[in-house]
């Protein structure tokens, strides 16, 4: 218990993603940023989106290969494939679209079957008039557009990655719950290699796996709704009368724990929050899983 906050002797599970991350950069801050969050539209889950995408945080321009201001972003999918197919998609529309953008990778990898090719495939856009520079080991494509040249880079690299780490915070009102959950978002936002990709990093519609209607693949998680009591089995406790996910992916298993442990204690000193849970299956849905009560003491808090 922390400040009279309940932490339920539970775990997160967490299952594996493969992740990448870019770096948009434009002429000014403004529209790098305007870039990088078209480009995570739709993206908070691949339940029903391509990918899962968020804006990681800025990146000043003495730290971007062209010098000019930068936003790194983080995309997950569940295999190569799959991401390749979502971030070339959204560069294409989100990012080459944008006035004076350009995109870089953001991670760097050896082995082939450990990249994603981007500009490779976007460079098509030039009809012919693109052309590429290679500068040491790394190959950027120059495509003419209306007020220049977009500059993409080739290939990007991924890594394995993870996928739903969660908290789910309960308190006593809605305004309090929320109150604790935007401190929590706050307080993740400040880390490296992860990000929350709702929506403010705030998750109202919590789903389980499956549904009584047949096409979804997910429904409402019945059991954490405060207008249900009564009505189903309940997982809230008596005072609980509102409750905030937190969903986090990260490019390592000790990013995600990080985030979830900061999380926790930003959520677990907020007035009005009651108790402090996570959302699994029991282990059947990914092998990892972070241990909340493990994660408030600073233990080892995965398995």
């Amino acid at each position: 218990m922390t400040n009279q906050v309940t932490i339920d002797d539970t775990f997160a599970e967490a299952f594996p993603m493969r992740g990448t991350r870019l770096i948009i950069t434009a002429v000014d801050a403004d529209l790098a940023e305007i870039a990088a969050g078209e480009f995570c539209g739709n993206a908070s889950s691949v339940i029903g989106c391509d990918a899962e995408a968020g804006i990681e945080g800025s990146v000043a321009s003495e730290h971007t290969v062209d010098g000019r201001p930068g936003v790194s972003v983080l995309a997950f999918a569940f295999d190569r494939e799959s991401l390749e197919k979502a971030v070339t998609a959204r560069v294409g529309q989100n990012v080459l679209t944008c006035p004076t953008t350009a995109c870089y990778a953001g991670l760097q990898s050896e082995l082939k079957k450990d990249r994603i090719k981007v500009g490779s495939q976007l460079r098509f856009f030039g009809d012919g008039f693109q052309f590429s520079k290679k500068i040491e080991d790394r190959r950027f494509w120059r495509v003419p557009v209306m007020d220049g040249e977009f500059l993409c880079e080739d290939v990007v690299g991924t890594v394995k990655g993870i996928g739903g780490g969660n908290l789910l915070i309960c308190g006593r009102s809605q305004r309090e719950t929320l109150d604790a959950a935007r401190s929590a978002v706050t307080a993740i936002q400040a880390l490296p290699d992860v990000i929350m990709p709702f929506p403010s990093g705030i998750v109202r519609s919590g789903s389980k796996v499956g549904s009584k209607y047949k096409p979804l693949r997910a429904s409402t998680s019945e059991k954490w709704c405060p207008s249900l009591r009564g009505q189903t089995e309940t997982a809230l406790l008596e005072g609980e009368q509102a409750v905030y996910e937190i969903v986090i992916d990260g490019l390592s298993e000790q990013a995600v724990a990080n985030a979830m442990a900061a999380g926790l204690g930003a959520a677990a000193q907020t007035t009005g929050v009651m108790r402090i849970s996570a959302g699994n299956y029991g282990g059947k849905l990914g092998p990892h899983h972070f241990y909340l009560r493990q994660l408030e003491t600073g233990a080892s808090s995965v398995s």
